[in-house]
């Protein structure tokens, strides 16, 4: 039977060299204690990244509207497409009008049969139809 005899490496670091007991308790006590200070200063640079996204974002996006009697497409969603037709099917339906322009962007549509929508449709699923 082979006898294991356990070897200490003699290397230190200097953190090891330097603990001290009082004063790593101090410097842990005053982490704790400067916790919030530390929490509030992390949400006002969160904000601050908030909102410098939303200014980048917002200079860009540029709103769609359409007058009312524009002749639009609407997206094919999951609820109207036909499952027959598979993913070759038509991305777009239409022509409709549109009839009444209730909040920012936000439509109600009739089709060519001056059959109305049942619910409003948002600007981001519809698009203008050119003849």
């Amino acid at each position: 039977m082979e006898v294991v005899i356990p070897v200490e490496v003699g290397l230190s670091s200097l953190r090891r060299a330097h603990y001290d007991e009082s004063s790593n308790n101090n410097e842990l006590r005053l982490n704790l204690d400067c916790l919030s200070e530390v929490r509030d200063e992390a949400t006002l640079r969160m904000a601050r990244y908030q909102q410098k996204m939303a200014k980048y974002h917002n200079k860009r996006v540029t709103l769609k509207r359409f007058n009312l009697d524009n002749m639009v497409l609407r997206e094919v969603s999951q609820a109207t497409r036909d499952p027959t037709q598979g993913k070759l099917g038509p991305t777009w339906e239409g022509p409709y009008e549109v009839i009444h322009y209730s909040r920012r962007g936000s439509y109600y549509l009739k089709d060519l049969d001056d059959n109305p929508l049942p619910r409003p449709w948002n600007v981001e699923h519809l698009k203008k139809y050119y003849q």
